[in-house]
């Protein structure tokens, strides 16, 4: 076998390897799970999560997920935990702790003191059996039955059991909290995924000029229009409606049929009926409607009112491309 198969062949065999174990995961979780998911969804504290070594990178991506998805959270490195760092659990607090193992030392010190502080312990393991399963009030069975390192000694299967089982007990929660799309938008207020949740039309056209012109408007004038507008385009409005637009290739275009601008006017050279948009529309359908027919301006409406312009350089800057 040439190098080129042999690492797509260790590739494969590791997603294989890994997903066979995530399905598994689907036949593990029951009514503890359940039991362990309302007691923190009743819990007037927060999620402490903790682990050590590469269980404490996946906690801190839990963490993340549940602050995210609406239910507090925070890390607490377990080898911090024991040397002062414990005064980080509160009184109402739940603690999830991550080991595949459960039987590290680690945790075999720390275990107690949690138990001993009243605190509700929640164990994410592949060990049913061991000191931290046995010890803990729920155990969220994340089992891995070999590493996908070749020597099963990498954490790889394990690790990814984990985030899984992180990911369920998010969602569920996010299920019972009835966590929406605008929530997700209140908490991701600086993101491209909330701005697409939130940001509409009118807060882009609020950032750009508003050119526009008469049909009976002199194309000299449009150009000037288009040139001092600086977005690449012009409205053709009548009556506070819009008839038509101007666009930088639309004057391209009338250079090389005209030999002469004199007499032209907006009518002459206008695209009718243009694309446009409800001013109140999410900034994310303005974008869907540009990369549909291929536009990189399109304009917006307010009860028939001609309101402005959507450049394509908005969406880039807000992040929503």
């Amino acid at each position: 076998m040439n190098r080129t198969s042999q690492i797509i062949s260790v590739a494969k065999q590791t997603i294989v390897t890994e997903s066979k174990a995530i399905m598994h995961l689907a036949d593990l979780v029951n009514e503890e799970f359940a039991e362990a998911v309302e007691t923190i969804y009743k819990s007037k504290g927060r999620v402490v999560i903790t682990g050590i070594g590469k269980s404490a990178n996946i906690a801190t991506k839990i963490v993340a997920t549940l602050n995210s998805t609406g239910t507090p959270a925070i890390f607490m490195h377990a080898a911090d935990a024991i040397h002062g760092d414990l005064g980080t659990i509160l009184k109402d607090d739940v603690v999830i702790c991550i080991s595949k193992s459960g039987n590290t030392p680690e945790i075999k010190v720390l275990v107690p003191l949690i138990k001993g502080r009243g605190n509700t312990l929640v164990a994410i393991t592949s060990n049913r059996e061991s000191f931290l399963g046995v010890q803990a009030n729920y155990v969220l069975h994340a089992y891995a039955e070999k590493e996908a390192c070749p020597n099963n000694l990498a954490p790889t299967t394990s690790t990814t059991a984990q985030l899984v089982i992180g990911d369920a007990l998010a969602m569920a929660l996010l299920d019972l909290r009835g966590f929406s799309s605008k929530d997700f938008a209140r908490f991701h207020p600086g993101g491209s995924l909330g701005k697409k949740l939130y940001l509409r039309v009118s807060d882009l056209t609020s950032l750009n000029e508003c050119p526009q012109v008469h049909p009976d408007t002199d194309v000299k004038k449009v150009i000037i229009e288009i040139s001092e507008k600086l977005l690449g385009v012009t409205a053709v409005v009548e009556d506070q409606k819009i008839v038509g637009i101007i666009t930088d290739g639309d004057l391209r275009r009338m250079l090389t049929k005209e030999d002469s601008i004199k007499g032209l006017t907006a009518r002459d050279i206008m695209s009718a009926n243009p694309k446009r948009i409800n001013n109140d529309a999410m900034a994310v359908e303005a974008m869907e409607i540009m990369d549909k027919h291929g536009i990189t301006q399109i304009l917006a409406e307010e009860n028939g009112v001609y309101c402005g312009v959507v450049h394509i350089h908005n969406l880039t800057k807000e992040g929503i491309i």
